[in-house]
């Protein structure tokens, strides 16, 4: 078998998988891209042990140990995108830019105000009352 069928698969699959990591909205579809680079590289490893012939079969259990780490970085990637779509309702990355917004904050104000600063940090109930009195 010549090396350069299954490079060349490897090459369009990762090629698929980075434009599917750079032009989704998704968070699960960007995965799921994340996860077909990772076949790619699985199957150049593969190919290439296959086609050096080494006894040791580096590439094979490279091959596994990608496996594994692809099956962990998948379980703690869905449960991150379900938690965000619990508490934000959306799983759109460019939404997600920042976890300090809200959707139901004003975006004229500055969220990294200080709020010591701030002409209403001061007033309390209490103060209400003082100014109303006098």
């Amino acid at each position: 078998m010549h090396l350069a069928y299954p490079a060349v698969l490897a090459a369009l699959l990762f090629c698929t998988g980075l434009y599917g990591v750079l032009a989704r909205r998704n968070a699960i579809l960007v995965l799921m891209s994340v996860e077909l680079m990772l076949n790619a590289v699985n199957l150049n490893l593969v190919a290439f042990d296959v086609w050096l012939r080494d006894t040791l079969h580096a590439g094979q259990a490279l091959t596994l140990f990608t496996i594994a780490v692809a099956a962990a970085e998948i379980g703690i990637g869905l449960a991150i995108v379900l938690m965000v779509h619990r508490n934000r309702g959306t799983s759109d990355v460019d939404r997600l830019r920042d976890t300090a917004e809200h959707p139901h904050e004003d975006p004229d104000t500055d969220p990294y105000e200080d709020p010591d600063t701030a002409p209403h940090a001061h007033a309390g109930p209490h103060d209400e009352k003082a100014e109303a009195a006098a």
